[in-house]
């Protein structure tokens, strides 16, 4: 089916956005009901769509300020926060396990930890899809079928947006490496993280509208992973630390000493990884996506 033409644009030129406005839709609501099982690769996956249809949105749709857009875009934003509030524990538990075996094995008190995590995650997930079950998954589909129904906008605009999106993120995620100077800040480097999903995501509507050749998105899916591994490793770090003070706290030293042992094999792993990323110049592969995006540079 071709897409309603309001403004009397050219329906061929319209093709591409409703198509990628469909699938994006399509895609989130496909994961949803293993999601509400708990199936935890379907959470993810309801995580990362709904995410990228957060992105899409305001980039093709008619009328982003609009009160029905703007509802949607709440609905899927408190949809993917749910869906992500176990996914770190997911992610920790699978480093966890790597980690044991690089510093010789499992111990006793390396058990304790593991069984402490596995039931970290677990009750975290129960609340997720608790909570999942309470979103007002009705009432979203009912606004993003009447979003679709108007139609998307016109390219011109289309590009337009994406012009803006991509300079405003752009300069967002390299003054943040400016700021950084190649400091070791794991909160710091997600924030970088966040802005470079996102601008991912912008490029692979550029890519699916306009640039079927685009190679920004791997490029930025590359950069996205090496911040990740930074952040996971710090993450699983920081998790540790809080069962090391809860040990000495109950007086189980030895449970303690695991902890801290463990915390300090992970900060070094997400300091490795930060080296590892320092190298790979991440400013400049940023900006090697950005000019592939079009971007033009000013005279120095």
């Amino acid at each position: 089916m071709r897409a309603r033409n309001p403004k009397g644009h050219d329906p061929v030129t319209l093709e591409p956005c409703a198509d990628l406005l469909r699938e994006r839709v399509r895609t989130v609501f496909s994961h949803v009901p293993k999601a509400l099982n708990g199936d935890a690769e379907a959470i993810h996956q309801l995580r990362v769509s709904g995410r990228r249809l957060r992105v899409t949105l305001p980039l093709l749709v008619c009328g982003p300020s609009g009160r029905r857009t703007r509802r949607a875009l709440r609905s899927l934003r408190d949809l993917t926060r749910t869906a992500g509030t176990s996914r770190d524990l997911d992610v920790i538990a699978g480093l966890f396990a790597v980690g044991v075996e690089q510093v010789g094995g499992a111990t006793h008190e390396r058990r304790i930890l593991a069984r402490r995590l596995t039931q970290a995650r677990r009750r975290s997930q129960a609340r997720m899809v608790e909570r999942l079950l309470d979103h007002d998954i009705a009432g979203l589909r009912k606004d993003l079928r009447a979003i679709l129904a108007r139609g998307p906008e016109d390219l011109f605009t289309v590009l337009a947006r994406l012009r803006e999106r991509r300079d405003v993120l752009g300069h967002e995620a390299l003054l943040g490496f400016a700021r950084l100077r190649g400091r070791f800040d794991p909160a710091g480097l997600h924030v970088i993280r966040r802005k470079a999903r996102r601008l991912r995501y912008v490029a692979e509507v550029a890519r699916a509208i306009r640039q079927p050749d685009l190679e920004a998105p791997g490029l930025l899916r590359d950069l996205q992973e090496q911040l990740g591994a930074i952040h996971d490793n710090a993450v699983l770090a920081a998790w540790l630390a809080a069962q090391a003070a809860r040990a000495e706290k109950q007086g189980q030293a030895a449970l303690a000493a695991a902890a801290h042992e463990m915390e300090q094999h992970f900060t070094e792993r997400s300091q490795a990884s930060h080296r590892v990323c320092l190298d790979a110049r991440p400013d400049q592969l940023l900006n090697r996506a950005l000019d592939l995006l079009g971007r033009k540079r000013t005279a120095a």
